[in-house]
C-alpha cells in the first residue's frame, strides 16, 4: 500500500472512531482542510480543533469510502456518509474527498457535498 493510501486509511480510521488526536500523526504541520460552504482551516492545530467541532451534533456517524482512486501522492475518495444526529434524526450524503500527501503526510483534504441537501436535513 501507498504511503498516501496509508495515511488517507489512517484519517478515516480517526475519524470515524472519533480519534480526533491521532490525526495528529497524519496531517502535516501547514495541512489545509477546504470544505465546501465554509472557510479554510489551515494548520495542525486548527484542523485538530475542526472535526470534533464540525461532528458535535452526531451521536454516530460513518465515512464509509465506496471509491478509491489514487495517483502519485493524491487520492480521491467517494464517501456514503451516514450518521445520527444527537436528536436521532438519520443523515446521510455522498460526498468527494481529494486528499494531498507528501511524505506520508496529508497537506490538504478537499470535500465537496450538496450543502443544501445537508442543511435540509439538519434543519428538519
Amino acid at each position: 500500500m501507498s504511503s498516501a493510501r496509508t495515511a488517507v486509511d489512517a484519517y478515516f480510521a480517526a475519524i470515524n472512531s472519533d480519534r480526533f488526536a491521532d490525526l495528529a500523526a497524519v496531517f502535516a504541520t501547514d495541512v489545509e482542510i477546504v470544505t465546501t460552504g465554509a472557510p479554510p482551516v489551515i494548520g495542525r492545530e486548527a484542523a485538530l480543533a475542526h472535526f470534533p467541532v464540525v461532528l458535535a451534533g452526531y451521536s454516530s456517524h460513518d465515512d464509509a469510502v465506496t471509491r478509491w482512486i489514487e495517483a502519485g501522492d493524491t487520492v480521491v475518495c467517494e464517501i456514503a456518509f451516514s450518521g445520527t444526529l444527537t436528536d436521532g434524526r438519520a443523515v446521510t450524503f455522498d460526498a468527494l474527498d481529494v486528499f494531498d500527501t507528501a511524505d506520508g503526510w496529508v497537506t490538504r483534504v478537499g470535500t465537496w457535498f450538496d450543502t443544501r441537501s445537508v442543511a435540509r436535513q439538519i434543519k428538519g
